[in-house]
């Protein structure tokens, strides 16, 4: 059961030491970090932190935008977390459970 964290920035120039601060105050074991936007999920860190994470781990983010900023990308990304029964922490206290069935109910209305 470790503690995972993932870091995105949307481009070079951003500064990801807020987000490192916060890894540090969670005392995460390891950090995925990535300067790219977050318009798809074809980003090499977040993938690898999805293939990474097991059964039982705590991933850790800033906000559920670091994650992505598409709403089908958020909901896979979220899915496999779910399925690999991994918990996500975001310290912007998005309730993941709500904001995941909020999100499922707005695609398949607008489907």
């Amino acid at each position: 059961m470790g503690k995972i964290g993932y870091i995105r920035v949307s481009t070079e120039h951003q500064e990801t030491a807020r987000q490192e601060a916060l890894m540090k105050q969670y005392q995460v074991e390891r950090v995925f970090a990535e300067k790219m936007s977050g318009k798809n999920a074809d980003r090499p860190e977040l993938k690898a932190m999805l293939e990474y994470v097991r059964e039982g781990d705590t991933l850790y983010i800033e906000s559920i935008s670091r994650l992505g900023r598409s709403t089908r990308d958020l909901l896979n990304i979220i899915d496999v977390l779910q399925r690999k029964q991994v918990t996500l922490v975001s310290s912007r206290r998005c309730k993941v459970d709500s904001f995941h069935r909020r999100i499922r109910r707005t695609i398949y209305q607008s489907d």
